[in-house]
């Protein structure tokens, strides 16, 4: 009798992990012989965690593996350890997830099989070492098919992407933005956390006040983590929060040289504070008009700043109140839960653009739409004058943010968002037009054989952020470009279009908020599906080695990680979406699509797992260490939230959409007040501008 399809499967499986990273009779294709890193007499902290990591892939390998029994001796006898249980368990629990992914999608997806089989076959064969592209293309096949074939034929690969992208222009928008300085609330976040262990309170410059709170909150623990903060009393050339408002309000400055502002109107600009540490947040208003008079004060903005303290004021001062009176099915506590500035980075960012339709209803009905920037990205006014004929705010004018169109599919689209793009700052003298992710060799490299989303982000990059309009092609009037690849900054919504499908970022969501906002509202209008309208030459000067390079190099190991939590999350986002997850990949695919795979865990695992094993191959045992621990320990407990309960991300969706169709609902049923003159209606206005005058830094 034959073998169990299954058990087949699995023994393909394991081989084709066994070409990856044992040594016989080829060299193993990631570089790595993993035999050489499992060195189980060594005890070092390092050398358990490279050992435990070792073990792993050796199982992966299978019984063929000569090093298997004492691999999975190593993993069982580690996991008595209680100072390395956790990872151990980790591991193990990874080895049963892998294989069970792999043959439940075996068994229902008869083209990945048929993947699977073929790569085996291939590396069984005498031609892999001499093909090493079809090699790549086989891997990628079965662990990253949004990257196969993407090598070749790059002006084919992004005409291709660009023509799916590309919507017929049915009407443009009758109405567009005329005053931006009047009519564009801007929005951008900042990321707080306590000073440097290595300075002094005493030494930082900071009021009495502010050095004493700092104190209290020193001692707190931390409850949030985020890529590179602002340290509390960081030198101000070193400020990115002080950088990224003294660039805005220079932008605007240009724009009032020119014409295109009103010279006594001041821009509005709303922050929101997230912090590290709960004291933070009571004391960030003072903290950043603190830094900001020292800085030598703004010219042209409003500026408000929102911790998390001010938007549980506004929830339950206005929000809550309006929600129980005009009967919109939601108490403070949950709206209190959604609604918020701390926490993972989807928080933040739907508030951002949920508090420009507030800004209409309750503060001024002038505001059309809101506009976020990263505050590390700058509005490069004399290059974009040059290049394109337009400042920042005359592209903003364009008709086409607002139109109507067909896509590719002959589906109505409305394009309510705007996306612009961004040039480095060390590219902007090539050409205003260099892509900021630029196409990367064909050397692969360790994890790079299962999962490479350079490729396809230098693929999207150039396909949809640097598409120019022309007549002769793609002319911006008729037809134009939808985008699906956006940046956290540089793009912005009409409030109309904001009230009308309310879109969101989870708050499960915790990195690539910008690419997850859109998800919640993929294929929700049957008069046309909300999109973002690309506009060429909208495009801001990234400064991000500027004045944070050794944050940002700081956070390596946290964005890997990060990185790894993307895949899961969106992964299994996309499942609990109500559409099926082709759909969302036919729309979204190649690069925000790339991190929705069908084999999640398995393209986890073996990301991290290779990762480490290229940095302790590399003689980077220190940071071989701080991936696998960190990786373990945020890894592990979403890995089994997610396996125990894989539709809980589906029900939060679920959950959080009818927060945010609740407080639009308050905000409609306001306006309407408003304009019947209900007292009730009247008196919360009068109480939402006084909160948000609170808000207001003076400098």
């Amino acid at each position: 009798m034959g073998e169990a399809p299954e058990f087949a499967m699995k023994k393909k499986f394991e081989t084709v992990i066994k070409c990856l990273i044992s040594k016989g009779e080829k060299e193993p294709l990631t570089g790595i012989d993993i035999s050489e890193q499992f060195r189980p007499e060594e005890n070092a902290p390092d050398a358990i965690l490279r050992n435990l990591n070792a073990a792993f892939l050796i199982a992966l390998c299978g019984r063929s593996h000569p090093l298997y029994d004492r691999a999975d001796h190593f993993i069982r006898e580690i996991e008595k350890d209680p100072a390395w249980k956790n990872a151990a368990d980790f591991y193990q629990m990874g080895l049963s997830l892998v294989h069970t992914e792999i043959a439940k999608r075996s068994a229902e997806d008869k083209k990945f099989r048929e993947n699977l089989d073929g790569l085996y076959a291939w590396i069984s064969g005498p031609l892999s070492n001499q093909d090493p592209v079809e090699t790549v293309d086989r891997f990628w096949n079965v662990f990253f098919p949004e990257g196969v074939s993407l090598f070749e034929n790059r002006s084919n690969n992004i005409d291709s992407l660009r023509r799916k992208r590309e919507v017929r222009v049915v009407r443009l928008n009758p109405e567009p933005i005329q005053d931006p300085a009047r009519e564009i609330l801007f929005t951008s976040n900042i990321l707080l956390t306590i000073n440097a262990p290595s300075k002094s309170i005493e030494d930082l410059s900071l009021s009495r006040a502010l050095k004493e709170k700092m104190r209290q909150t020193r001692g707190e623990r931390q409850a949030y983590w985020y890529d590179h903060p602002i340290q509390m009393g960081v030198e101000i050339d070193r400020n990115e929060a002080v950088y990224g408002i003294r660039e805005l309000d220079q932008a605007i400055e240009f724009e009032k040289d020119r014409g295109t502002a009103e010279k006594k109107e001041k821009t509005t600009c709303v922050l929101s504070v997230s912090v590290t540490h709960p004291g933070l947040k009571d004391m960030a208003k003072d903290y950043i008009e603190e830094v900001f008079r020292e800085a030598g004060g703004v010219r042209h903005l409003s500026i408000y700043v929102f911790s998390e303290s001010d938007v549980l004021r506004l929830v339950s001062e206005i929000i809550s109140p309006a929600a129980m009176k005009y009967s919109c099915g939601q108490e403070s506590d949950l709206f209190g839960e959604i609604i918020g500035v701390d926490g993972e980075y989807g928080r933040h960012y739907s508030f951002l653009k949920a508090i420009s339709a507030f800004w209409q209803v309750f503060m001024d009905p002038g505001i059309k739409a809101t506009f976020k920037i990263d505050l590390d990205q700058v509005f490069p006014q004399n290059e974009l004058v040059n290049a394109s004929n337009n400042t920042a705010f005359e592209h903003f004018k364009t008709p086409l943010w607002g139109a109507e169109g067909e896509d590719e599919r002959g589906k109505r689209v409305e394009l309510g968002m705007i996306a612009g793009a961004l040039v480095n700052q060390e590219d902007i003298g090539q050409s205003l037009f260099t892509p900021d992710v630029k196409f990367p060799g064909r050397d692969i490299d360790g994890d790079e054989w299962v999962f490479y989303s350079p490729l396809p982000q230098a693929l999207s990059t150039e396909a949809e952020m640097m598409t120019q309009y022309t007549k002769d092609s793609i002319d911006g009037q008729t037809r134009c470009i939808q985008r699906v690849h956006v940046t956290g900054g540089t793009c912005g919504i009409l409030v109309s279009s904001l009230r009308r499908h309310r879109p969101f970022t989870p708050c499960f969501i915790g990195r690539a908020e910008d690419q997850a906002y859109l998800l919640s509202v993929l294929f929700r209008k049957r008069e046309g599906n909300l999109r973002y309208v690309h506009k060429d030459g909208l495009i801001m000067r990234h400064d991000k080695e500027a004045f944070a390079d050794e944050p940002i190099k700081a956070a390596f190991t946290g964005k890997l990680i990060g990185d790894y939590v993307r895949i899961l999350l969106f992964s299994y986002y996309a499942k609990g979406l109500p559409w099926s997850v082709e759909s969302t990949k036919q729309s979204i695919d190649p690069f925000t699509g790339c991190f929705v795979s069908y084999i999640p865990l398995t393209v986890v695992y073996l990301r991290l797992a290779l990762k480490g094993a290229s940095l302790f191959r590399s003689g980077k045992n220190k940071e071989g260490f701080a991936l696998l621990e960190m990786g373990a320990e945020r890894l592990r407990g979403l890995i089994k939230k997610l396996t125990d309960r894989p539709d809980s991300l589906g029900e939060m969706y679920l959950k959080e959409k009818a927060v945010w169709d609740n407080f639009y609902d308050v905000l409609d049923k306001v306006e309407e007040g408003v304009k019947q003159n209900d007292p009730f209606a009247l008196d919360l206005v009068e109480k939402a501008k006084n909160l948000v005058r609170d808000c207001k830094i003076d400098v």
